[in-house]
């Protein structure tokens, strides 16, 4: 007995009704909805951030920017006062150097002049050692002279008296005296004031002294109060000579620039006495 197959078991599948695949479709869309906003909301963060950094790049770099203005203006700033300052220290070593200039120069004037005044110093200290020994050279000659003459006698050569401050007065004597024998003889001095009525005898610094040729007598004396002498007498004695000298009181003439006291006067000037 042949079996036939019956025609509907080669039948295709039924298919859903669309309003099956309606419903699926419509289950499907909310997903593609949140999809696409989670793409423009993470598009918007992507902005956001690029316009922060953007923005942020541009403060920085605008900030930068003004702070590296200001620091290379305050450099300039400094800059310029250093140099403002350096200019200034510039020229204050120039006036410097040119004032030292000046000076190193008026040195060497004054050395160049200090040197040739020494020169003229010692030419002519050298000039006076010369015409000195020139002078005792003739005056041995002319001591000879008189020592094979017989000698020279007790004279006053010199003699002064000039008034002081504080009713001071300085005498000086010059006598010369040269025996036959050339030594040196003991020579005693005094010296006294006279009026018409009476004489003061005159303290000598030093009344007794060894005469070889030329002895200078030097001294200062006080005059008593109220008296006016009239006349000076000198009395020198050597041996067996005696040698008396009697001045006018107006011996000597008054000092110019006398000093006001007695301690402001020099020493008893040793120079020779001009007739």
């Amino acid at each position: 007995m042949r079996v036939k197959t019956a025609p509907c078991l080669l039948l295709q599948p039924a298919r859903l009704p669309r309003p099956a695949d309606t419903s699926v479709r419509a289950i499907q869309t909310p997903h593609a909805r949140q999809r696409g906003a989670s793409t423009g909301v993470l598009l918007l963060f992507v902005i956001a951030i690029l316009t922060s950094a953007l923005v942020a790049a541009f403060i920085g770099h605008k900030i930068g920017y003004q702070r590296g203005y200001y620091v290379l203006q305050s450099e300039a700033e400094q800059a310029l006062k250093s140099s403002k300052v350096a200019s200034n220290e510039l020229e204050e070593l120039r006036r410097s150097n040119k004032t030292m200039t000046e000076q190193t120069k008026a040195a060497k004037q004054e050395l160049e002049i200090s040197l040739n005044n020494i020169q003229a110093v010692q030419k002519s200290e050298q000039q006076t050692r010369i015409e000195s020994r020139k002078v005792a050279q003739l005056n041995s000659v002319y001591q000879d002279f008189i020592i094979e003459a017989g000698g020279m006698p007790l004279q006053v050569v010199g003699a002064k008296i000039s008034p002081l401050p504080e009713n001071a007065f300085e005498y000086g004597f010059d006598v010369a005296m040269l025996g036959d024998d050339n030594k040196a003889k003991p020579l005693s001095v005094s010296l006294s004031l006279q009026n018409r009525d009476e004489f003061i005898d005159v303290p000598l610094e030093t009344s007794r002294y060894l005469i070889q040729g030329i002895e200078r007598i030097r001294g200062r004396f006080m005059m008593p109060k109220g008296f006016k002498p009239l006349q000076v007498k000198l009395v020198l004695k050597s041996g067996d000579d005696t040698v008396t000298q009697l001045y006018d009181w107006k011996l000597g003439g008054m000092v110019d620039n006398m000093p006001l006291s007695l301690i402001d006067l020099p020493e008893v000037s040793d120079d020779p006495v001009t007739p």
